[in-house]
């Protein structure tokens, strides 16, 4: 007789909207406790999850309650590419101590461990952030295994690489993290669409094709920052309504809608929150665990970058061989995918892209900035002069 799932009490910290907790709620498992500092967000967690407690700073949690998992979107500011780059002793990031503080000085330690962060911090420091966290839950008993997935599997076209880290105190983690394997998305023959952030600097830019780049809380300079969308069909440059970035990021639409909402601090939400689709995968194994799949690579060897997938079989660390694709789930384009009206890109946005896009070396598509061009050509009509002064100056 097939045992019964494994449905699991858990407790999320650095909760944000409680994109982990959604996804784990659909096989199951019920979050008892949401620790989030944000209190627009914390709104959110007490419009969505009305029958757990929520809590503030996580720092102000003295104990945990008896819980089988702790999950944590720890933050990324530190460890992003595109953050300041501290790595995990930074001001933000470091806070991934709490985590192990409650779980050390748990009456009854939770069985299971899930941390969720970018794939830079494999790479950044000489991956010296997972060295600490590793060390940290072996410290504590726990054996562990990670990965690197990406939205697109989960038929989302959001290019969205995150690193999902598992560990178990009595189970192997191998089994909830490598028990799925499929193909890497292929890139679409005939795109329909493609995503950019008109946001990015002069040395590199955010793209991708018949999906967007990945969704961010904002920008440098601290402005909501939408990705735009080029659809070559009709030459059309434009920014998706945020109803359809919770959707992107497997909410339904207006989760986060709240009375007297700001629509900046939505994209905050949405950009900072974790893909709930990716959640529910993790919470669909390790309710029912599987046989892992996935072949083990080259031993690690400290003080070098992390590979994208990992385990620990005893005192030994190991590469394990796994695409960022578990799952087999045709993404839509994200023409197709859209539910909700798109903006014209204004024109300030539109001027200060093509701007630094033409004074850099940057390649693009065919056609793209001249359809950038064409599109200020027509928002900027009866704006300041400066916005129609690069029409003159050409794209070549």
């Amino acid at each position: 007789m097939t045992a019964p799932p494994r449905k699991l009490q858990t407790v999320g910290l650095f909760a944000g909207i409680g994109g982990i907790e959604a996804g784990l709620a659909r096989h199951g498992h019920q979050a008892i406790l949401l620790s989030e500092i944000d209190p627009i967000a914390s709104v959110v967690l007490r419009g969505r999850f009305a029958q757990s407690k929520i809590i503030g700073d996580v720092r102000d949690l003295k104990c945990l309650p008896d819980c089988d998992l702790v999950a944590a979107g720890f933050p990324c500011q530190d460890l992003s590419q595109c953050g300041k780059t501290q790595g995990i002793t930074g001001h933000r990031s470091s806070l991934v101590k709490e985590v192990f503080r409650l779980v050390e000085s748990a009456k009854n330690r939770p069985s299971w461990l899930m941390l969720e962060n970018v794939p830079f911090m494999l790479q950044l420091d000489s991956g010296s952030a997972m060295e600490f966290i590793t060390s940290e839950v072996t410290r504590l008993g726990y054996r562990w295994a990670y990965r690197t997935v990406n939205a697109l599997s989960f038929g989302l076209p959001q290019r969205r690489m995150r690193v999902v880290f598992i560990a178990s105190r009595d189970a192997d983690p191998s089994e909830v993290l490598f028990a799925d394997n499929a193909a890497e998305r292929s890139a679409a023959e005939n795109p329909k669409g493609y995503g950019f952030y008109w946001t990015e600097g002069s040395k590199g830019l955010g793209w991708a094709i018949d999906s967007v780049p990945t969704l961010k809380g904002g920008s440098a300079v601290g402005i909501p920052s939408p990705p735009a969308l080029w659809i070559p069909a009709d030459r059309q440059i434009v920014t998706i309504d945020i109803r359809d970035a919770e959707r992107l990021q497997g909410f339904r639409a207006d989760w986060t809608k709240l009375p007297d909402e700001k629509r900046g601090g939505r994209w905050k939400l949405v950009g900072n929150a974790v893909c709930v689709k990716v959640a529910a995968w993790i919470g669909k194994r390790l309710a029912r665990p599987g046989t892992v799949v996935c072949k083990k690579g080259k031993q690690l060897v400290k003080g070098k970058s992390w590979p994208l997938s990992a385990c620990v079989e005893g005192t030994t660390a190991w590469e394990v061989l796994a695409s960022n694709s578990p799952l087999i789930a045709n993404s839509p384009s994200i023409v197709e995918f859209l539910r909700f009206p798109t903006r014209p890109l204004s024109a300030r946005a539109t001027y200060g892209f093509l701007h630094r896009a033409v004074n850099s070396r940057l390649r693009f598509e065919e056609q793209f900035l001249e359809d950038v061009q064409h599109h200020l050509e027509t928002v900027a009509t009866g704006q300041h002069e400066r916005f129609r002064k690069i029409l003159f100056e050409g794209v070549a």
